[in-house]
């Protein structure tokens, strides 16, 4: 009875494994961070295989990743609009505009409003900003096309960050442990 319990257990581990992987990239595409997911993951496959894969070595090294992410997504919109000719002013308000975004778009459409709102709201307070400051619709709306496409690359980036790192993790329980 005891060895059932243990097979259940395993084989229970290994399921959440897979859904937490597939939850974190499911959710990096509505452009959250799933990257966090794939590191719980990891401290599952940790926590419940007796082989050196995964080890707490890839647990540092996934969280340090999904950090960086983090400091990326806060920092892309305000990059996007500068790399445009923005001004400082305009990024500041590219970044507020995307969290704002973020949840308004979170709350009124649920999964897809995120990414829309994000969107919108980087380029909304971004343009704002520029037009108060240039009074040309066209440069305005430029600099903060610069604010979206940036939020899109953030997105492609953790879609990307979120797949490898569970890659790997798939890849080194198969092949390592």
């Amino acid at each position: 009875m005891e060895a059932f319990f243990d097979a259940l257990c395993l084989a229970a581990g290994y399921g959440g494994i897979f859904l937490l992987c597939l939850a974190g990239i499911v959710i990096s595409c509505v452009g959250l961070s799933g990257t966090w997911l794939v590191c719980g993951a990891s401290l599952i496959g940790i926590l419940i295989r007796d082989s050196a894969f995964p080890g707490w070595g890839l647990l540092i090294l996934f969280l340090f990743l999904s950090g960086a992410i983090e400091l990326i997504e806060f920092l892309a919109s305000g990059w996007g609009v500068r790399r445009r000719g923005g001004s400082r002013l305009a990024g500041v308000a590219a970044i507020i505009g995307g969290v704002i975004g973020l949840l308004l778009g979170s709350a009124l459409l649920p999964v897809i409003g995120s990414l829309l709102g994000m969107a919108v709201g980087s380029f909304g307070l971004a343009y704002l900003a520029e037009y108060q400051r240039l009074k040309h619709h066209g440069q305005a709306s430029d600099i903060a096309f610069g604010a979206v496409v940036a939020r899109i690359l953030v997105v492609l980036l953790k879609v990307g960050a979120s797949m490898g790192m569970s890659l790997v993790l798939f890849a080194g329980m198969l092949f390592l442990g």
